[in-house]
């Protein structure tokens, strides 16, 4: 087994603060190792995920929260991977620890995000896909959320209603959580009555863009037994797996597929594929899971990640939520956390933030939200340019 640690989460709770990324940042550093009982000499490697709206320091995100900190001659690492770039930040650091060459990594992930929907950054770029979608399609995020609903609609019969019910579901978890930028229930006839955005999609169908930040602090086991982590919360599979040609689907922010006219589709979806690595990595299934985090843009994608992870088959995902399996007290509950509804998109930080759900479920230690006997959880979410990402964690 290539497990590793987490000896310890924390996070910055999620809204519109006003302040810089390594606020953000260094409290939810602070915050973790804290929970880990470590002091921060004791970091060997620091990992940071970048965000593009910090400036310069938002490019080189980890010397940045390490200057923050205080510098101690620690190993630093940036990353980027758009909406991936946390778990692309807990790859690096799983990878630096099976290597050996650190024994305690803070993987961290920040960002003050601007009002309103997020767009491609400046420049004159024709070969970038996001900046092509915006550009020459004029498709902001929410326009291809509603396409993405619209095609669920025609595919699977799925209705307005369905949507609205994800929005319900997350909103009662995100209630319950005291780091949630929005902790209010939300009834259905609520989301009904909020402004059309993207048909069919709602306001209240839609996530914010959001500050905030959130942190790990993970070793090797070994470390762990020998500082007081007998048996700690163990990540057993990080997938960050590309597309496979040919992609016969429209797999949205890019506005074009590949030719299946020589070569044979590819038996899975890019979506599907992500969860499917982790999975074989970890020798577990969909079966095995006791709780989701899942990237939920839009109530409409959410709906789309029970079927790429497994949970049900293809067209089932609004009968499993009108079932109740992903509600909290259901079979399998899904963003327990509160989801993107509840704390909108902070980019760097959301992939770390479902991991940090995951540890506190598997612990047992996430209060009202607590999802009984929870053993095994896996996050799911996709970046630009065919970055996705999955983690397995488990107790």
């Amino acid at each position: 087994m290539n497990d590793i640690a987490v000896l310890g989460a924390g996070m910055h709770p999620w809204g519109k603060w006003g302040r810089g990324f390594v606020t953000y940042g260094t409290a939810a550093a602070r915050a973790a190792l804290a929970d880990a009982g470590l002091g921060w000499q004791d970091v060997t490697s620091v990992v940071g995920a970048d965000t593009v709206r910090g400036g310069y320091p938002g490019y080189v995100a980890g010397a940045a929260f390490a200057q923050a900190l205080g510098w101690q001659g620690t190993r630093v690492t940036s990353v980027y991977a758009a909406c991936a770039s946390g778990a692309q930040a807990i790859g690096t650091a799983r990878a630096q620890i099976l290597a050996g060459l650190a024994d305690v990594v803070l993987v961290v992930g920040a960002d003050s995000a601007p009002k309103g929907f997020f767009a491609p950054a400046g420049g004159n770029r024709p070969d970038d896909p996001d900046w092509l979608r915006f550009r020459v399609l004029g498709a902001t995020n929410p326009a291809y959320f509603g396409l993405y609903a619209r095609r669920r609609m025609a595919l699977y019969g799925d209705t307005p209603e369905d949507f609205a019910l994800v929005k319900v579901k997350n909103a009662a978890a995100g209630a319950l959580n005291p780091l949630a930028r929005y902790r209010t229930p939300v009834s259905a006839a609520e989301v009904a009555a909020s402004a059309v955005v993207a048909d069919p999609l709602r306001l209240l169908d839609i996530c914010a863009t959001s500050d905030g930040g959130a942190a790990l602090v993970l070793s090797g086991m070994e470390f762990a037994r020998r500082h007081g982590h007998p048996d700690p919360v163990r990540i057993r599979a990080v997938s960050t797996v590309t597309p496979t040609y040919p992609r016969t689907v429209l797999d949205l922010p890019d506005i074009a597929t590949d030719s299946a006219a020589a070569v044979s589709p590819a038996p899975h979806t890019f979506r599907s594929q992500v969860a499917r690595a982790a999975y074989e990595e970890a020798g577990l299934g969909p079966e095995d899971l006791s709780l989701a985090e899942v990237y939920d843009l839009s109530t409409a994608l959410e709906l789309d990640w029970y079927e790429d992870i497994g949970l049900c088959g293809a067209g089932e995902g609004a009968k499993l939520l009108r079932e109740g399996a992903t509600a909290l007290g259901g079979r399998v509950p899904v963003n327990p956390s509160g989801g993107l509804a509840s704390f909108g998109e902070a980019v760097p930080a959301q992939a770390i933030a479902q991991v940090c759900e995951l540890t506190w479920q598997l612990r047992g230690a996430a209060g009202d939200r607590q999802v009984p006997g929870a053993r095994a959880g896996i996050t799911a979410n996709q970046g630009l340019f065919g970055h996705g990402s999955a983690v397995v964690a488990v107790r």
